[in-house]
């Protein structure tokens, strides 16, 4: 966590003796005063992730002033909020008042134009086409995703203190440019583990503006473990009553009402982002356990576990109250999840033989897409025999072969350049090391289509940030451990390749440090980035 030291300066007062035989000093000539010198506005374009093509303009820049509005197209439903996020951004830090109107035809100077258009199929879902020039801002998109991604960039070419939540007076400009973008590839995502150590819909909020500032477009939710259950199931209240009550370490642990998910969820959406919960099983379902005790192969009742240990515990896969109990579930989260995957982890088994866990994969995969979601399931459900709409997250890079002979795309979370709860470096206070240090070059430098023998570009679904909960208590671990790594992969994610570059990401990002402070996001100061 960075500190800012405030200096106290006590001016004292005191007596000058004049001696008999000293002379007067002389009168003093009053000086004209000076004016400090003004440093200049730093225009240089600093986006994250870098845009697929941008050209800088050699016009001035679009100045925002106390008359700038923000037009959008009259009946475009989908784009009148996006203007006003916009509009909320900007007035907050400048006090100008900055209203949001609809019209038809060309804007009138002066303003920012948003605006939808059919002939930019090309953009897809979640690209966009900006152009500043000194008397307009225009924004185009295909799709309203494209849209708010490009709100995004408008935000990070303003000067840092647009985050502020307190009026400053400065100049706003945007520099002259066009840019024309959209993403590599149509996953990038970020995961959290409530499940170790609870986090309050807040908490997880503030995590999904921070997904959003990066153009990063999924938040994988991680709401079961051993060590707690956080999601409320109305036919098996008990999984809250009894399972919610702990967490890593000990502690009260916690959960969500379906209203509280609920919230979390429509959050998102404001943001463009999918949430994906993952309920784990047949593993990592201790806290399940502990309130049905009969959905275990060996009867009995289990104590709450709080341990970091993991690979031991398992639903059982030869009763048929278990698959009861995994549709009653999954039943209820699918219910209240508008997007159309549900992961059921399926990762760290030990104690099923391979045969017990192929059948439960199998079943429990016709019990998803019962109930109309794509099942996901870490890398381990390559094991048993997927349908090709289901989705193998990778984590140890072994994967590969056995997903793609299903026509199965991938999720690429490898743990040596994705996982945020490693370790930057060994001093680092927070995380674990099991799969290495990683520290920022480490999350940048990799190519997701060349990452394993077989992948290619078309295989790769997108990329993943998992920050698994078991050092993470609250979200400034979250923040710590994520920023700047994040940042880092969602440009892995979006950027093509080969408009990445390891020297031009850390210059950029080293100007987002400023933007952080005034978020109140707290950084890990890596001596890898030039602050």
């Amino acid at each position: 966590m960075k500190y800012v030291r405030f200096h106290t300066i006590t001016i004292i007062s005191g007596l000058l003796l004049v001696g008999a035989c000293r002379p007067a000093a002389p009168p003093v000539t009053p000086q004209p005063a000076t004016k400090p010198a003004v440093k200049p506005i730093d225009l240089t374009p600093r986006v994250v992730p870098q845009p697929a093509s941008l050209t800088r303009g050699t016009g001035a820049p679009f100045v925002i002033t106390a008359t700038t509005g923000i037009v959008v197209d009259a009946g475009a439903g989908q784009v009148q909020p996006i203007g006003e996020t916009l509009a909320m951004l900007l007035r907050k830090s400048t006090s100008f008042p900055v209203l949001v109107s609809q019209a038809g035809g060309t804007a009138a100077p002066g303003t920012i134009r948003l605006r939808l258009a059919n002939d930019r199929q090309s953009l897809g879902e979640e690209g966009y086409e900006l152009t500043v020039a000194s008397d307009s801002v225009v924004l185009v998109a295909y799709r309203p995703a494209g849209l708010f991604h490009g709100v995004q960039t408008i935000r990070q070419l303003l000067p840092s203190a647009i985050e502020s939540e307190i009026g400053l007076e400065r100049d706003w400009a945007i520099p002259a440019l066009t840019i024309a973008d959209q993403p590599r590839f149509p996953w990038r995502g970020g995961m959290i583990d409530v499940g170790r150590h609870f986090l309050t819909v807040r908490e997880v909020q503030q995590f999904i503006d921070l997904l959003a500032l990066y153009k990063m477009n999924v938040l994988h939710i991680h709401l079961t473990d051993d060590q707690g259950w956080r999601i409320q199931i109305n036919s098996r209240p008990r999984l809250t009553a009894v399972g919610s009550l702990s967490q890593m370490g000990g502690g009260p642990g916690g959960f969500f009402t379906q209203q509280d998910y609920t919230d979390i969820v429509r959050y998102a959406q404001a943001r463009y982002i999918t949430v994906v919960p993952e309920i784990e099983m047949p593993g990592h379902s201790w806290a399940a356990l502990t309130t049905y005790p009969e959905l275990t192969c060996k009867p009995r009742p289990p104590d709450p576990y709080t341990g970091p240990d993991l690979g031991w515990s398992a639903l059982c896969p030869d009763k048929e109250v278990t698959y009861a109990y995994i549709d009653d579930v999954i039943k209820e989260v699918a219910a209240i999840t508008p997007g159309p995957y549900l992961h059921i982890g399926g990762d760290e088994v030990a104690s099923l033989s391979d045969s017990q866990y192929v059948k439960f994969i199998g079943r429990a995969q016709d019990i998803v897409n019962k109930y109309g979601k794509v099942m996901i399931g870490w890398e381990e459900i390559t094991k048993a025999k997927l349908k090709p709409a289901t989705i193998a997250q990778m984590w140890k890079s072994d994967s590969v072969t056995a997903a793609l002979s299903y026509g199965s795309k991938l999720i690429l979370s490898p743990a040596t350049h994705a996982y945020l709860d490693m370790q930057y470096t060994p001093e680092t206070e927070l995380g674990l090391h099991w799969s290495g240090y990683v520290e920022v070059r480490d999350a940048y430098d990799w190519n997701p289509a060349t990452f394993a023998p077989g992948l290619t570009e078309s295989n790769v679904l997108g990329i993943e940030a998992p920050i698994w909960g078991e050092t993470v208590r609250n979200i400034g671990a979250v923040n710590y451990m994520s920023v700047p790594r994040l940042p880092a992969l969602a440009e892995v994610g979006w950027t093509p390749q080969a408009g990445r570059d390891w020297d031009s990401f850390r210059s950029r990002i080293a100007a987002h440090a400023p933007r952080w402070r005034y978020l109140g996001v707290n950084y890990y100061p890596s001596p890898q980035i030039p602050w």
